[in-house]
């Protein structure tokens, strides 16, 4: 199982890093070492003192797929998430600086929250969702699945043809804006149309 990422998908998270929009999905990818597991609380590392949290819909694929058209990408999963991608972003800053990959900062242990898994009929329309990230019960990110630069079936698309799709596979679809510093004692709470899909306590 491989949790696939997609970074600036949407366009307010790419102006707030000051990044350039990008003409295809940018793809990086986390190991499953990296989910956090349930009813554990998320360790800030001791290698970053600039961790983010960066909310997200999550996508589970259903069936094993290969150069999957966007017109039949509806039909290889059932299931939606909201989860965390975890970022040392102090630590990411200095690879992007030296054109080095990014794992280091995205992909350590527990970098991946995951969510509860609801069946995607819940939604009228996937592509219409909203969603939003408390921090001690401040709303500190919200977004709208309609705002993605490329959405759920354009990104299976996009990334099954560099990756064969298998099942439990987890796509990440990428952070609106909010991101921000996670500290000791904070209480994350993650909400899909005002559905509670995790809460987590920083450590």
């Amino acid at each position: 199982m491989k949790l696939i990422c997609i970074g600036r998908n949407y366009t307010d998270h790419i102006e707030e890093l000051e990044n350039e929009r990008p003409e295809d999905p940018v793809v990086f990818m986390k190991p499953d070492t990296s989910i956090l597991l349930k009813k554990q609380p998320f360790f800030i590392p001791d290698f970053s003192d600039d961790i983010h949290h960066e909310v997200e819909v999550l996508v589970k694929i259903s069936k094993v797929g290969k150069h999957i058209d966007k017109k039949f990408a509806h039909k290889y999963y059932d299931q939606l998430s909201l989860g965390i991608d975890f970022t040392a972003r102090d630590l990411q800053t200095k690879l992007k600086e030296k054109g080095l990959p990014w794992e280091k900062a995205k992909a350590f242990d527990g970098a991946a929250v995951v969510g509860k898994w609801v069946s995607k009929k819940e939604y009228e329309n996937i592509n219409d969702i909203d969603f939003c990230l408390e921090k001690n019960e401040d709303v500190v990110q919200k977004g709208n699945t309609s705002f993605m630069l490329w959405k759920i079936d354009e990104l299976i698309e996009y990334v099954s043809k560099y990756f064969t799709l298998k099942i439990g596979d987890i796509i990440f679809t990428g952070t609106p804006a909010g991101v921000g510093v996670v500290k000791p004692n904070d209480i994350l709470t993650g909400y899909i149309n005002n559905q509670q899909f995790f809460s987590i306590k920083v450590k």
